[in-house]
């Protein structure tokens, strides 16, 4: 018998103070049998980063020829497509070409830093690629919230994501390398 999504109710309350944006979300959040609560809400975090409208989770690890999240807009196109860990090049170059922006969040540390060094000469002419990176330790931070109903706030500014509950706070540091 094949293990099931374990499924999160969220209420995110996002204010990111660099775009203007300030919206509530009520999300449902499936995780993988074999994805870790870390990995889960670093993609709640990647949604805060960039909330609208149209941005949603998709089936993620259960297919490659999706990301871990996009923001389409009503007629189909892919606005944002955002990938978590160390994607192969040839994977980034094939997001920039379907999409308008491409993101990729890191949260590996020293991990992260020699991928990025090896990959960032075969992606130079993706002009629409963002990459960010987390440190470990505020991911594992993160993961504390991980809970069946959760209700959080993001405030974004400047490089800081501060995450919230009633109970908790943390502070999550993003830091920009293209």
């Amino acid at each position: 018998m094949a293990l099931r999504a374990t499924i999160s109710k969220l209420e995110l309350h996002v204010a990111d103070m660099v775009r203007g944006y300030y919206d509530s979300h009520t999300l449902t959040v499936a995780r993988h049998p074999s994805e870790t609560q870390e990995r889960m809400m670093l993609r709640v975090l990647a949604f805060a980063l960039y909330a609208s409208e149209g941005m949603a989770f998709t089936r993620g690890l259960s297919t490659t020829e999706e990301p871990s999240l996009w923001e389409k807009d009503l007629t189909g196109t892919i606005l944002t497509w955002i990938e978590l860990g160390h994607p192969d090049e040839r994977r980034m170059l094939q997001a920039s070409g379907k999409s308008q922006k491409v993101v990729v969040l890191c949260y590996g540390g020293h991990a992260s830093q020699v991928w990025w060094q090896g990959a960032q000469a075969g992606v130079a002419r993706a002009q629409n690629l963002v990459v960010l990176a987390v440190h470990p330790a505020q991911v594992q931070a993160l993961a504390r919230f991980a809970q069946r109903n959760m209700t959080l706030h993001v405030t974004i500014e400047e490089g800081t994501a501060l995450v919230s509950s009633a109970d908790d706070s943390v502070a999550v540091d993003i830091a920009v390398w293209r």
